[in-house]
């Protein structure tokens, strides 16, 4: 063992967010019970690629006696994990909060409250494309727009999302931990930046890694100067407002 530079990470500073994981280019970090840990001191160079994506401040570097960095074994890990993502394991033994499998059984309603008519609900969806990634900046519906962000596993766990939340608003849908978040970065600062956006509303799961929406429209209103309200909705994964 040697003396060196190697990340520490506070587990009571960190939420499991999962936004350091793929920031670290070593794959020494994971996200077990809810928590980022340094799977081996040998897979950490110290270079602290991983701090700037921490929200909470939840990392940092310090100097002590660990394994010394080993480039063969983070090469043999590095394959590891992509033979895991191929084969689609990597989110289930990864531990992350936001990919754990879980099976919902309602219950059945009883006497009146069980008999519903078959409503067609009217979309309020009022442009296209929605998809972050695909939406120019400089859409003429932006200007003056009341902008809804939505995490993309929120309309299906909220069923009236249509009517509490998309009507007379623009709507951008994405996921922070499955896209590329410095393109959604870039983009959310290039349209803060070209219009006059009214006030943002941005629906997002519960799980950890969702939270990574909410830093990302923050930093993008930062680059474009901008301040502009934002109204944080967090839904639960069984479709409740917390």
């Amino acid at each position: 063992m040697v003396v060196r530079k190697i990340i520490q990470i506070d587990e009571d500073k960190c939420n499991g967010c999962g936004l350091c994981v793929p920031a670290c280019h070593e794959g020494a970090l994971q996200i077990v019970d809810g928590k980022a840990k340094l799977v081996s001191d040998k897979y950490c160079d110290g270079l602290g690629d991983c701090l700037g994506e921490c929200p909470q401040d939840a990392i940092k570097i310090v100097e002590r006696e660990a394994d010394e960095y080993d480039d063969k074994a983070v090469q043999e890990r590095l394959a590891k994990l992509n033979k895991e993502k191929e084969e689609g394991d990597s989110c289930h033994t990864g531990g992350c909060p936001g990919s754990r499998m879980m099976s919902f059984v309602e219950e059945p309603e009883q006497g009146e409250a069980a008999k519903t008519d078959n409503i067609r609900l009217k979309s309020q969806l009022r442009q296209w494309p929605v998809q972050i990634t695909l939406v120019p900046p400089d859409a003429p519906y932006f200007e003056d727009a009341s902008l809804l962000v939505c995490a993309d596993c929120v309309p299906f766990a909220y069923p009236n999302l249509h009517n509490d939340f998309m009507k007379d608003r623009v709507v951008l849908v994405g996921c922070p931990k499955l896209d590329n978040a410095e393109h959604y970065l870039e983009k959310f600062a290039e349209i803060f930046r070209l219009n006059n956006i009214k006030d943002i509303t941005l629906t997002r799961m519960e799980v950890p890694c969702c939270g990574g929406m909410r830093i990302i429209l923050e930093k993008a209103l930062q680059i474009a100067g901008k301040d502009i309200p934002i109204n944080d909705v967090v839904v639960g994964i069984k479709g409740d407002l917390k």
